[in-house]
């Protein structure tokens, strides 16, 4: 969970049904995508919501062996330190099979009375 106090940008809080931490601010979970609460204003569209990065790819496995993977996703500050650091998943793919990763990042402008204080 994060340090910011509830009620401020970046406060956190645990999925009801996948236990997954998301932002405080979510009316659905962005993992398992189950509904929260009703949120008139997310829709009507009030906030400013953009995709500033959206990446996706796909890998064969080698066609003489199969190969394994580890998706590893790494956060960092404007600084470059890491402030977090996580395995999404681990698999492994027979001769012919291939994978697909995506990875898409959802910003939110947020309200001046909730932006945390430094």
């Amino acid at each position: 969970m994060s340090a910011a106090r509830p009620g401020t940008a970046g406060a956190t809080r645990t999925c009801p049904h996948c236990k997954a931490t998301i932002l405080e601010s979510s009316s659905v979970c962005p993992q398992c995508r189950g509904h929260l609460r009703f949120d008139a204003e997310a829709g009507a569209g009030n906030a400013l919501k953009s995709t500033p990065l959206q990446v996706e790819g796909t890998i064969p496995a080698p066609a003489d062996g199969a190969c394994e993977y580890t998706m590893v996703l790494a956060i960092r500050d404007g600084r470059g330190r890491e402030i977090n650091r996580q395995i999404v998943g681990v698999g492994a793919m027979q001769p012919g099979e291939e994978r697909t990763f995506s990875l898409v990042v959802e910003a939110t402008e947020v309200p001046l009375h909730r932006r945390r204080k430094h």
